[in-house]
């Protein structure tokens, strides 16, 4: 699947039918951290880079998804992802779907302060319609496949025929959409390796302070078959916002 760049059409506003739309106000942003959506935020200038960053690798290889995930928990992977994925969505060129794909402890609704009665736990348990549990979180051209509930068998999940298909699907019903996949701690199970058949890179979050240089290690040992899109430092000196990222070629 290909990503449109500048010499394409650009998405105009996307009228939402069947997909839940709501509507974030500037307290919950602000309580959040999601700082792409806020007015003259001083630090959405670092995930406007981020997302250059991310952009032209996506488009310079022709990929469509991009797992982020971390070393252990707390790092702040989910705050990237959801300010990730607002930043993609300003840039007109495509649309963005946030995939909480993490199953033992999703946190991609909370980030966007939705309240929600099921997610993508309750779509692999059942015979729940994805396109009931996808949320506009009122951003255009953005949406999301939250997570609910915890399960300690999240792997064997998602190894299911099931998520391989599910997968499937929402790479090819859209072109030009980017796919962010919101994984669990890579340190703390198997999920990232056993779901790396289906994103085209990654990138790592690690927390300034925290995560130790072998974990670093140990991660970048786990991401090895796959295509590492850069590394984010969050939490730098007490920054709320990642301090840098780089590209790692």
């Amino acid at each position: 699947m290909s990503i449109h760049t500048e010499h394409q059409q650009a998405f105009p506003s996307i009228n939402y039918t069947r997909t839940r739309k709501v509507s974030i106000t500037p307290e919950v942003m602000q309580e959040r951290r999601l700082v792409m959506g806020l007015k003259n935020d001083p630090h959405t200038g670092v995930f406007r880079q981020l997302r250059t960053n991310v952009l032209r690798q996506l488009r310079d290889k022709n990929w469509s998804s991009l797992a982020v995930v971390s070393p252990t928990a707390e790092c702040g992977k989910s705050f990237v992802t959801s300010n990730l994925g607002i930043a993609l969505a300003m840039e007109v060129n495509q649309t963005v779907l946030i995939v909480d794909a993490d199953l033992r402890n999703p946190g991609i609704a909370w980030q966007f302060g939705l309240d929600v009665e099921k997610g993508l736990l309750d779509y692999l348990h059942s015979d729940v319609d994805v396109e009931d549990l996808l949320v506009n979180p009122g951003f255009n051209r953005l949406v999301v496949l939250p997570g609910k509930g915890t399960t300690t068998v999240s792997s064997e999940l998602l190894s299911l025929p099931k998520m391989n298909s599910l997968v499937h699907d929402l790479k090819n019903k859209y072109e030009s959409r980017i796919i962010l996949f919101d994984l669990p701690p890579l340190l703390s199970s198997d999920d990232a390796l056993l779901f790396m058949p289906h994103f085209d890179a990654a990138l790592l979050v690690v927390e300034d302070g925290v995560t130790t240089p072998e974990e670093v290690r140990r991660s970048l040992a786990i991401l090895e078959e796959t295509n590492l899109a850069g590394m984010v430092l969050n939490k730098s000196q007490g920054s709320i916002t990642p301090s840098y990222q780089y590209p790692i070629d």
